[in-house]
């Protein structure tokens, strides 16, 4: 019989072993220079627009209108739109538009999610068979001016709030998150007294952040994007929002004059300068608001979706 010899590897020479399901060097090395090139070619274009409207005028005008990177920083862009014209005003618009329309949206959505997330509520079937039927059925274009007429909304900026006020989608999530939330919680505070609303206000919502944070996200950046409506509803160009401004003087490339600046025109910077600063302008709110509630992404929209 032989004896079986066991071999003891030194615990400062054990090979190192890559994980089963990792993948070899060169398909992560070809997978790091594809995510590369996307990453240029997402942000080489946003560096352009950013360095165009802060170029001096000389390298705007001898570039042809599109700088990659200034040679100096020029602020007469930003100056001219921020000097209480069109632009301002607009800016103001869409700020007030975004704000009140956020809250009323969160508010409405947040009720009726909560009655639809509790069983045996007064028409909670009916109410949520419509709530779904709007969500496959969208209503027409002209539905939609004609029930906005009647109302008298038309030349008002509730015409911009109240026929996007609420979202079947959103309810949905919102409901699913709130089903989720245990219904010992709820059961306590009705023990110790608490009403329907005092269940909602005092438990469902200090638990509710994460999704608040997403639906009111998705309502801001809609709000906030929203020209067509105003394009459909809104005759008075003092009324306009931003991003009509926005579609009016850079996509249809309207030039914009000193009067419609609130500033004189000899000393207006070139027009290509102007346009890339309200895309700046138009742009940057989101892109700061964006990375504050990144974080409640998962919890927020994947929890409401996954368990409902």
């Amino acid at each position: 019989m032989s004896a079986t010899r066991s071999v003891t590897v030194p615990a400062g020479k054990a090979r190192k072993h890559r994980p089963l399901d990792a993948p070899p060097l060169p398909s992560r090395m070809l997978t790091g220079f594809v995510l590369l090139v996307i990453c240029l070619v997402v942000l080489l274009p946003f560096l352009g627009i950013v360095s165009t409207s802060l170029a001096p005028s000389s390298q705007v005008n001898g570039a042809g209108g599109f700088v990659l990177w200034p040679e100096g920083l020029d602020l007469s862009a930003y100056e001219s739109i921020f000097a209480g014209g069109v632009v301002t005003r607009a800016l103001l618009v869409s700020v007030g538009i975004t704000v009140v329309g956020t809250l009323i949206s969160l508010f409405v959505t947040a009720m009726l999610a909560y009655a639809l997330s509790r069983p045996g509520s007064y028409g909670h079937g009916v109410v949520l068979s419509l709530v779904l039927v709007s969500l496959l059925f969208a209503p027409g274009l002209i539905p939609n001016y004609l029930v906005v007429k009647q109302f008298g909304l038309l030349d008002s900026y509730w015409a911009l709030i109240l026929p996007t006020a609420l979202s079947a989608f959103n309810v949905i999530v919102m409901r699913s998150f709130f089903m989720a939330i245990p219904r010992e919680l709820i059961e306590s505070a009705r023990i110790d007294g608490a009403g329907d609303f005092g269940v909602f206000l005092r438990i469902v919502l200090p638990l509710s952040k994460a999704v608040l944070a997403v639906i009111g996200l998705f309502y801001a950046v809609g709000y906030w994007n929203a020209f067509f409506n105003a394009l459909l509803y809104i005759n008075d160009t003092a009324k306009w929002p931003l991003q009509l401004v926005l579609r009016t003087y850079v996509i249809n490339n309207a030039q914009l004059g000193g009067a419609d600046l609130g500033t004189s025109s000899d000393a207006l910077p070139p027009q290509a300068s102007i346009q890339m600063a309200i895309l700046v302008v138009s742009i940057v709110p989101i892109l700061v608001l964006y990375p504050f509630l990144q974080r409640h992404f998962a919890k927020g929209v994947l929890t409401g979706a996954v368990k409902g």
